[in-house]
């Protein structure tokens, strides 16, 4: 993950993690539905984790929760 762009995925993380849990999903839940790991899903929603994510499973992830995926990018400050 590019420090440039930091803030950008902790508030993307923020959002998705939020969603997932007004939805009533765990990450293994969320996880299977989209195909990756528990772990792998956890390190996506980690605040400080340098982990980033491909298109494809941001994408994966939208549609598992049924948001558009600019709702992952409305951030508040």
């Amino acid at each position: 993950m590019d420090k440039r762009h930091e803030d950008t995925y902790r508030k993307l993380k923020f959002n998705i993690t939020y969603t997932r849990k007004m939805q009533g999903l765990s990450q293994l839940q969320l996880a299977e539905q989209i195909g990756i790991s528990r772990t792998h899903m956890s390190n996506i929603e980690a605040p400080n984790g340098d982990v980033g994510l491909s298109l494809d499973v941001l994408l994966d992830i939208a549609d598992a929760l049924g948001v558009p995926i600019a709702k992952l990018f409305e951030f508040r400050d």
